[in-house]
């Protein structure tokens, strides 16, 4: 296969993988707000990060010894569609009247056989792009900058359709996968290696990373990126139904923030693409700590711009700044941390740290945040009643956001300080 063409077939498989996520992950806390589920809406994106702690090693394992990588992929993607599209079915059969009960399991078992996915589909670009004897730190950059393409489209087909609004997201992102689990199995195969010497459970699981904790400084960086993991998926589960929120005020209604709201927050993804160049530079001339300390400061003002801003002029602009700095708060912190563990762990270690990395951040951190972002929200709001108290939470937020930045400008040592 041509190189042009192995592109070119990695480029869509990104595409299709990310999509079937933005098809729903943005927009469908206000399609729960909407059927009355708006006091529930961190259970349903604390999944993510609970299954995230064991489905992907889990998946991960029987593609490294047992079926090919592309193969699992498939059936991953199929499996997720199938649930997602029972969920979708579910909430257009039962109309304004559909419970918890009757969408959360199904949904649940989609996001378990998704998230693994997101490994895999690396996986599988990796060893295409050796296959093909391109260098996989040059090659692979570009490709997954279509991922966040892919990710966009979803988002606007969903907003410009109303499907923002309601069940036919879920709909959405099942047809996404459903085409995506075809896709995979055209994809050039991905062969097991049968001389792989099989790991322990400890170490497959990652779990042999937590060594790591023996090291002070370490021990403090993962601590820190769990505290700073909880506020990842905080704006993705309220941010759409907040905007919203406010075509219930006569003078915002019909503004185009609250009728195109995936739109507005799909600046987000692409301040998330723009960062990520000025990455190398930052750490560069500033290192870890100060990169961090900037990804902090990022979410007080990702939240803090929340807090202020309406759908109105000038309001809107301050929404708007809240999308800019989100590439900021996301990227400094998730890529930067990815690329300081790469570093500072040595080699025969990098794999089950980087693991712990995101077990920490969109594990642990993720899932306990969105859940205490729950409780704060349905606090101040009386269950998204009372509009006023939508200003504290998202300062409650920025609050914390502040003392774990101040706190990690205290502990945090670099290198220099130690």
């Amino acid at each position: 296969m041509q190189n042009s063409n192995v592109k070119t077939r990695l480029i869509v498989l990104s595409f299709l993988q990310f999509a079937v996520w933005g098809a729903y992950l943005t927009s469908m806390g206000r399609y729960l707000g909407g059927v009355g589920m708006g006091s529930d809406i961190g259970w349903f994106y604390s999944v993510q990060g609970i299954v995230s702690i064991f489905m992907p090693a889990l998946i991960g394992i029987i593609a490294d010894r047992w079926v090919p990588a592309q193969r699992m992929l498939a059936f991953c993607h199929a499996m997720a569609a199938i649930f997602m599209g029972i969920t979708g079915y579910i909430g257009m059969s039962k109309g304004s009247g559909v419970g918890f009960n009757d969408l959360f399991w199904t949904y649940t078992m989609s996001v378990a056989f998704y998230m693994p996915t997101l490994a895999l589909s690396n996986s599988v670009s990796y060893t295409v792009l050796n296959q093909a004897r391109l260098d996989t730190v040059k090659a692979f950059p570009p490709i997954r900058v279509f991922g966040t393409v892919g990710f966009i489209v979803s988002m606007l087909i969903v907003d410009f359709t109303g499907f923002q609004n309601n069940y036919n997201q879920f709909f959405t992102s099942a047809a996404w996968g459903g085409l995506l689990a075809v896709y995979s199995m055209s994809l050039p195969n991905c062969p097991v290696d049968k001389s792989v010497e099989k790991k322990s459970f400890a170490a497959a699981f990652g779990l042999d990373a937590f060594k790591l904790f023996g090291q002070k400084r370490m021990a403090m960086f993962f601590i820190f990126s769990m505290l700073l993991g909880a506020a990842l998926q905080v704006s993705n589960g309220y941010a759409n139904m907040f905007i919203g929120s406010f075509g219930a005020m006569k003078e915002y209604a019909g503004t185009f923030a609250v009728e195109h709201t995936n739109m507005l927050i799909s600046l987000s993804q692409l301040s998330e693409t723009l960062c990520i160049l000025l990455i190398p530079f930052f750490l560069k001339k500033f290192g870890i700590k100060t990169v961090m300390l900037i990804a902090m400061l990022g979410w007080v003002f990702r939240f803090g711009f929340f807090a202020v801003g309406d759908p109105g002029m000038p309001g809107v602009l301050l929404f708007v700044m809240s999308m800019i700095v989100y590439g900021v708060a996301f990227d400094f912190f998730n890529i930067s941390g990815s690329l300081f563990v790469d570093k500072e762990v040595p080699e025969s270690q990098r794999s089950s740290a980087q693991g712990l990395f995101m077990l920490m951040t969109n594990g642990l951190g993720a899932s306990i945040g969105v859940i205490a972002a729950q409780e704060v929200v349905n606090h101040f709001t009386a269950n998204q009643t009372n509009f006023a108290g939508w200003s504290t939470a998202w300062f409650v937020f920025a609050g914390y956001a502040l003392v774990v930045a101040i706190l990690f400008a205290l502990l945090f040592k670099d290198k220099k300080q130690v």
